[in-house]
């Protein structure tokens, strides 16, 4: 589903990624470990197409990002992949459901009120179905953290990218927000990608990767 090709990233002279390789299956969970400075979140971002590579290819779902153009590439990001990061980045003024439409309504393949029912339905599966209505800062982080889950799946992305997503929050609500990416990608199928600090997290997933100073070791 991902593949990175002798991927190299410099930030002037900083050699931030070097030469690497790096693959995940369709439906696996691969978390990236490794020291503050190793170039994870780097990497999350370009396989993400947040971010440009200097040198290297990306594929995703066999298709070749580097051949995309501008417009190729957004319909690329919003209808194959989904974000998580350590802070929700909700939108205040909207509430849980609407903060869960969003990319569904940008996507523009539903009606607006087949996109209701969608993100009423996922809010469901995080289990915040009777949260629906209120908006973030009547929220628990980890309830924020939950829409953030359920907005980067509503339009059935390929992958979903996750850096420190657990990482703003206590340890029992820590569990919770884990044990839900596995239960997500059994009922939905997802590849997942999870940039982590958190051991636990990390030996949980399918297959654990560790980076230093640039390289996958």
């Amino acid at each position: 589903m991902i593949e990175c090709v002798n991927i190299n990233k410099w930030y002037g002279d900083l050699h931030v990624l070097k030469d690497v390789n790096f693959t995940a299956q369709s439906g696996e969970i691969v978390s990236i470990v490794g020291a503050s400075g190793a170039g994870k979140s780097t990497l999350l971002q370009i396989m993400g197409t947040l971010l440009q590579q200097d040198s290297g290819e990306l594929l995703i779902d066999n298709v070749n990002v580097g051949n995309l153009n501008n417009k190729s590439l957004g319909k690329l990001r919003n209808s194959k992949l989904g974000f998580v990061f350590q802070f929700h980045h909700l939108l205040p003024e909207f509430t849980a459901l609407e903060n869960v439409m969003i990319p569904a309504l940008i996507a523009k393949e539903h009606s607006t009120s087949k996109v209701r029912e969608m993100a009423a339905q996922l809010l469901k599966e995080v289990g915040l179905q009777e949260r629906a209505s209120h908006k973030p800062s009547q929220m628990s982080g980890g309830e924020c953290q939950r829409v953030a889950l359920a907005r980067a799946i509503i339009n059935n992305p390929s992958v979903i990218f996750a850096d420190e997503p657990s990482g703003n929050l206590d340890s029992h609500t820590k569990q919770d927000i884990h044990q839900l990416f596995f239960t997500l990608r059994e009922k939905h199928g997802q590849t997942i990608i999870i940039v982590t600090h958190d051991t636990d997290l990390a030996e949980m997933a399918d297959r654990k990767v560790t980076m230093k100073d640039g390289e996958i070791i």
